[in-house]
């Protein structure tokens, strides 16, 4: 069974886009500043709530969002094993048919007029 990354738990950077940390949501330029100690509150209310609300919502939500994530991604390689990929080939297969029918076609019917222009043409450009 594999083992679950407690420390990195974005190894392939999906959630990059989601910069949430204090300095990467809340800056004040040059010269408009708060006073320092609203600054410095204002950064531990925010980290505080910021982990309290993820941690509790995670608690109350996190492993049933999971458990339905985990069924919509089992259903979708339900349908692409036993439906969508079968359904594929067998196009694929039917398809070469087509294929070949069309090839004969335009060969049969096609081909001997192209070469007949063709021949036509080229006794024209050497006039």
């Amino acid at each position: 069974m594999d083992t679950v990354d407690v420390v990195n738990r974005d190894p392939n950077n999906i959630n990059d886009h989601l910069k949430v940390a204090f300095e990467d949501v809340l800056a004040e330029p040059d010269g408009v500043h708060s006073l320092d100690c609203v600054w410095k509150l204002s950064y531990t209310c925010f980290t505080c709530w910021l982990g309290l609300t993820y941690k509790i919502s995670t608690l109350c939500f996190g492993i049933c969002i999971a458990a339905e994530w985990a069924c919509e991604f089992a259903e979708t390689a339900f349908y692409h094993i036993w439906f969508i990929t079968p359904f594929l080939r067998m196009l694929e297969i039917n398809c070469s048919v087509l294929k070949k029918i069309h090839e004969t076609i335009c060969g049969c019917c096609l081909e001997p007029c192209c070469e007949a222009f063709g021949t036509v043409f080229k006794h024209l450009g050497k006039n």
